[in-house]
C-alpha cells in the first residue's frame, strides 16, 4: 500500500516534518506492508518556510535584526533558486514566541525586523522574496516592515509615528525615502488565513486578543488600520480594505499589498506548487494529514483542507488526525476527510497533550495502521 503522509505542524507542539516522521513510525510499527512517503506541508503558518528551503535544498543566512519589541537578536532566512529568491519567515524576527507572556503588546510590537531581512535579502541581489506570515507577535499592517524600506508614517503636524497604536493620528505615508531595490522585486506572501484587515473578522478583531490585546486595545487597534487604510486609500487609490488575506499577519499582508504591490497567496496552494506536491500524490492509495485542532476554520484554505481537495479530485481517500476534532458534526468537513481521528488517549491538561504529542501520533499511526490492515479505507 503507497501511502503519503503529509500533516502540517502541529501548533505549539511539534513540526511538520516531525509530525510525519512520528505518524510513518506509527504505521511501521503496526506492521502494515507497504511504501509510506513522508510529505510534511506548511500553509504559510510557522514552520513553512523552512519546509520550502529544506525541499529546495536552500542556503541559510542568519542576519543580526530586531525582534517585536526592538530588542536586537539573530534571524535567519532561506535563498533557493540559486540564490535569487529568498523565503523569509515573519516569525523568525516578528514572531510572538520571541516575546514573554507579559511581554505581549500589540499596541507597540512591530514587523521592523522582517523588513530588516528583506533589506539584506535585498543586498545579496534577491530578485524575488517569498514570506511566510505565520505566528506574527504584530497588529501593525506591515507599518514595521514598510519603515525598515525607508517608508515614513506621518501626523498632520509632520512627526513621524513609530507604533501601531500611533496611527490612529495617521495623516500621510511618506515613500520618498524607500529602498529602491524592492520595486524591482517580486514579492510574494503566502497566507493562511482568508480575513479581511478590519472589522469584527478582521486583524485586530480576531487575531489582536491572540496576541496580548485587550478588547479596549482591540478597538485602538481597529481604529488605527482603519486610519492607515483610508490614507493608504488617498495616496496610492488601493482599497487594501478590499484584499482577500489582507487580515494575514495582523493586516501585514493589506500593508504590502496597497503600498508595495505585494502578491497575496493561499499559503497552501503556493507550497504545494513549490514543492511539486501533486507528483506525490498521484500515485499514492491513501493520504494521512492533520494538524493541531480540527474545526471550521479548518476548510478555510488551512494544510489539511488544501491536501484533501486535492486527494479527493483523484478519488483517494483522506485521514485527518488531530490534537482536537470537533464533538459534533461540522458542515463540510465528512465531505473531505473519511475519517476524524484525535490522537488523545485520556483528558489532559493543554500542557500535557502538547508534550505527549509524539507518543500520541506513533500510536494512532500504530491504530491507522491495523485498520488499513483490515482493508478500511480503499482507494475509489
Amino acid at each position: 500500500m503507497d501511502i503519503l503522509i503529509a500533516p502540517n505542524a502541529f501548533k505549539h507542539s511539534l513540526a511538520a516534518d516531525k509530525v510525519a516522521w512520528a505518524i510513518r513510525e506509527g504505521l511501521l510499527r503496526s506492521k502494515l506492508k507497504g511504501h509510506f512517503e513522508c510529505c510534511p506541508i506548511g500553509d504559510g503558518g510557522d514552520g513553512t518556510g523552512h519546509l520550502i528551503i529544506q525541499k529546495h535544498n536552500g542556503a541559510i543566512v542568519s542576519v543580526a535584526v530586531h525582534d517585536p519589541l526592538g530588542k536586537k537578536i539573530q534571524a535567519s532566512f532561506g535563498l533557493i533558486e540559486n540564490g535569487l529568491t529568498a523565503v523569509i519567515e515573519m516569525a523568525a524576527a516578528s514572531g510572538l514566541h520571541l516575546l514573554k507572556t507579559e511581554e505581549h503588546n500589540p499596541l507597540k510590537a512591530t514587523s521592523f525586523g522582517t523588513g530588516e531581512q528583506i533589506v539584506h535579502a535585498l543586498s545579496r541581489g534577491v530578485r524575488k522574496v517569498i514570506i511566510t506570515m505565520g505566528g506574527s507577535a504584530t497588529v501593525d499592517g506591515g507599518m514595521g516592515i514598510l519603515k525598515a524600506l525607508g517608508i515614513r508614517f506621518l501626523n498632520e503636524m509632520g512627526n513621524e509615528l513609530h507604533t501601531p497604536g500611533e496611527l490612529v493620528s495617521l495623516f500621510a505615508i511618506d515613500s520618498s525615502g524607500i529602498d529602491k531595490r524592492i520595486k524591482k522585486c517580486e514579492l510574494v506572501i503566502l497566507c493562511d488565513v482568508d480575513n479581511k484587515l478590519l472589522g469584527k473578522q478582521g486583524a485586530a478583531f480576531v487575531f489582536g486578543p491572540q496576541k496580548g490585546a485587550s478588547p479596549s486595545d482591540v478597538e485602538v487597534l481597529n481604529k488605527a488600520l482603519s486610519k492607515f487604510a483610508e490614507v493608504v486609500l488617498k495616496e496610492t487609490s488601493f482599497d487594501i480594505n478590499s484584499f482577500q488575506f489582507g487580515g494575514t499577519a495582523g493586516g501585514a499582508a493589506a500593508g504590502l499589498a496597497g503600498i508595495l504591490d505585494a502578491k497575496l497567496v493561499s499559503g497552501i496552494d503556493y507550497f504545494f506548487q513549490l514543492t511539486d506536491f501533486d507528483m506525490s500524490l498521484k500515485d499514492c492509495d491513501l493520504v494521512i494529514t492533520g494538524e493541531g485542532g480540527i474545526d471550521e476554520q479548518t476548510l478555510n484554505g488551512k494544510g489539511p483542507f488544501g491536501v484533501a481537495c486535492r486527494a479527493r479530485n483523484l478519488g483517494i481517500p483522506v485521514i485527518c488526525l488531530s490534537g482536537k476534532v470537533p464533538l459534533k458534526e461540522v458542515k463540510g468537513l465528512s465531505e473531505y476527510f473519511d475519517a476524524l481521528i484525535p490522537i488523545g488517549n485520556e483528558p489532559l491538561q493543554m500542557e500535557e497533550s502538547f508534550a505527549l504529542t509524539q507518543d500520541n501520533l506513533i500510536r494512532t499511526g500504530m491504530l491507522v495502521g491495523k485498520l488499513l490492515a483490515l482493508g478500511e479505507f480503499k482507494r475509489t
